[in-house]
């Protein structure tokens, strides 16, 4: 008897689209959740049990389009997918393949309003997503909210979670806000955190950081080998002084020996 397996009926990632084609509003729709996935990519590297996707679509349901977060975090599921044997990686986020509903919905808001505040906060809320950030730095006064908010998902309703940064212990993450020098982009960006608050750095300012140390190592070292070097000196003139003194004795007793004295006898 042949088994029934419904998953083959449905469309995969390969019928559908990657994304709903829209224009972002400027680059910081793209730049942001890119840094987080970097910075990611450096704190998870030995994980292979996660996603972060950015601006790709999330399919939730059959026959329904796609919904295009700005970012969002799976865990539990592969970081890397092949498609038709080829590591191209995913064309999309479909539910009902994952089996795995992202942990984490980010949403940066744009000069036009995209319904951040209510109809995608319900749709996130019927997909299940548990974490839902809402990141509105230029147009929160516009819409009565807060510049940067986060929504847990408590009995199938958002409940708001107050903080900077807030702990998301499920993900094992904190996110918040703050300023930072990116790509030579001195301004407000969103960062990971751990339990006590502290910011996870970007893979740019790491390599500022090892920069720094290795420099201040080449210091050390340099000012070891001066020290070093400077101890030889020291020991050189030590040495010379005791041969000259040695010098001195023998030409003392010389002359001494010359006029018929001994030493051994004075």
């Amino acid at each position: 008897m042949v088994q029934y397996n419904p998953l083959q009926y449905l469309p995969t990632e390969e019928d559908l689209p990657d994304s709903d084609d829209t224009p972002v509003d400027n680059e910081l729709q793209n730049l942001l959740p890119a840094l987080l996935r970097a910075i990611l990519s450096l704190l998870w590297a030995e994980r292979m049990d996660w996603f972060f996707g950015v601006n790709m679509g999330v399919y939730y349901e059959v026959g329904k389009p796609a919904i295009v977060p700005d970012g969002f975090l799976s865990l539990g599921v592969p970081r890397r997918k092949t498609n038709q044997g080829r590591q191209r990686g995913r064309l999309s986020y479909v539910i009902w393949q994952e089996q795995v509903v992202p942990q984490l919905v980010i949403e940066i808001v744009s000069q036009t309003p995209g319904g951040e505040y209510d109809n995608k906060i319900n749709k996130y809320a019927h997909i299940g997503v548990l974490y839902y950030v809402i990141y509105n730095p230029d147009y929160y006064r516009r819409d009565k909210h807060q510049s940067f908010e986060v929504y847990r998902l408590v009995n199938g309703s958002y409940v708001q979670q107050f903080g900077n940064p807030v702990w998301m212990p499920e993900v094992g993450l904190g996110i918040g806000c703050e300023q930072g020098t990116h790509d030579g982009w001195p301004q407000e960006w969103l960062y990971w955190y751990d339990e006590n608050g502290n910011k996870f750095p970007a893979p740019e300012n790491m390599i500022v950081q090892e920069r720094q140390r290795a420099e201040q190592e080449q210091q050390r070292a340099e000012q070891e080998k001066q020290r070093a070097e400077q101890e030889q000196q020291r020991a050189e003139q030590e040495k010379q002084r005791a041969d000259e003194a040695q010098q001195q004795l023998t030409d003392l007793i010389a002359k001494l020996q010359a006029r018929g004295i001994d030493p051994n006898e004075l």
